[in-house]
C-alpha cells in the first residue's frame, strides 16, 4: 500500500503562542519545514525575533512578533500583523503556559509537622495560583478568541492546545498546574464540538516528563544530581527515560495536517514513555 499523504502545510499559516520557549520554537521550525508561513509569538519580542530569523535562515519562512497572551488587545494588534505579513491564520498552536513557584508546594504529603518550617498547601499564594491558571487557560482561549475567527470554514484548519499528562493525574506539589492543565483538556474537548460546524478541529498533546527549564528544579539538584522525583518518575515511566523534545514533533505533524487527522477530534494525545499506562506493578 502507498502511503497517500505526506506533511505538506504549503502556503499554510501557523500561529504559534509562547514560541520563544525552547518547545515551542521547535514547534515553529517543524511547521516552517513543512512549507508553513509561520508566526512566533512571545511575550518577550526579542527572543521570539531571534527563534524566528534563526529559523529563516535555513530559508523558511518565520516571523516574531511581541504578543501578551493574557491581553486580548496585544493579541489582537499580533494578529493585524501577521495578516498583514503572512496571510491569515490557518493553524494555531496555543504553546504559552506554564508554572509558578508560588503555586508549588514543597512537600508531597502533607504533616502537621511541616507547617511553619517549609511551603505547604497552606501556604500556596493567591496570586501564583491565579497565574498558573490564568497563563494556561486563558493563554489558549484568548488567543482562540482572536484567530479562530480568521479559521471559520477554511480547509485544514487546526488549533492545537498543549495539555499534559497532569490533566490524568495530578502530580505531587503542582496543584495549580495539574488543575489548569485539566482544563485545557476539557476546553480541547468543548472546542472541538463548538467549531465542528465551521471546519475547525481542535485536538491536543499531552506530554509527560521532558526535562525543561519549567521543571528543572524539581527534577535536579543544585549539583545536577537526579532528586527523589526524577528516581519515581523513572521508576514509573515503562521506557526508564525522559522524553526528547523532538519527540513531540510527530504527534504535532499529525494532528495538524487535516490528510493525516483529518477525522480526529477532540483528543488529547499522551506522548509519554507508557508513564499512564503503568501501575506500578
Amino acid at each position: 500500500m502507498k502511503i497517500p499523504f505526506q506533511i505538506d502545510l504549503s502556503g499554510k499559516v501557523v500561529v504559534v503562542t509562547g514560541a520563544g520557549g525552547v518547545l515551542c520554537s521547535m514547534f515553529a521550525d517543524a511547521m516552517a519545514q513543512t512549507g508553513a508561513k509561520v508566526a512566533l509569538l512571545d511575550l518577550n519580542e526579542e527572543t521570539a525575533v531571534k527563534n524566528a530569523e534563526t529559523i529563516a535562515a535555513n530559508g523558511y519562512i518565520a516571523k516574531g512578533y511581541q504578543c501578551n497572551v493574557l491581553e486580548k488587545d496585544s493579541i489582537e494588534a499580533a494578529c493585524d500583523a501577521i495578516v498583514k505579513d503572512l496571510g491569515t491564520c490557518d493553524i494555531l498552536i496555543n504553546g504559552a503556559g506554564g508554572n509558578n513557584p508560588k503555586a508549588t508546594t514543597d512537600n508531597e504529603f502533607f504533616k502537621p509537622e511541616d507547617m511553619n518550617h517549609m511551603k505547604t498547601f497552606f501556604d500556596l499564594d493567591k496570586s501564583g495560583v491565579e497565574f498558573v491558571f490564568s497563563l494556561n487557560y486563558m493563554g489558549s482561549l484568548l488567543p482562540t478568541q482572536v484567530f479562530a475567527k480568521d479559521m471559520i470554514n477554511k480547509e485544514g484548519a487546526s488549533i492545537i492546545n498543549i495539555s499534559s499528562m497532569n490533566a490524568y493525574t495530578p502530580l505531587t506539589k503542582i496543584p495549580a498546574y495539574s488543575g489548569a492543565k485539566a482544563a485545557i483538556s476539557n476546553f480541547t474537548q468543548w472546542l472541538a464540538v463548538h467549531f465542528s460546524k465551521v471546519g475547525i478541529r481542535c485536538n491536543a498533546i499531552a506530554p509527560g516528563f521532558f526535562t525543561t527549564a519549567q521543571n528543572e528544579k524539581l527534577l535536579f539538584n543544585k549539583d545536577g544530581t537526579p532528586t527523589e522525583r526524577t528516581g519515581k518518575i523513572l521508576r514509573n515511566t515503562p521506557m526508564g527515560r525522559f522524553g526528547e523534545a523532538e519527540e513531540l514533533v510527530g504527534t504535532l505533524l499529525y494532528l495538524a495536517d487535516k490528510n493525516a487527522s483529518g477525522f480526529v477530534n477532540g483528543v488529547v494525545i499522551p506522548v509519554d514513555g507508557g508513564f499512564a499506562a503503568y501501575s506500578g506493578v
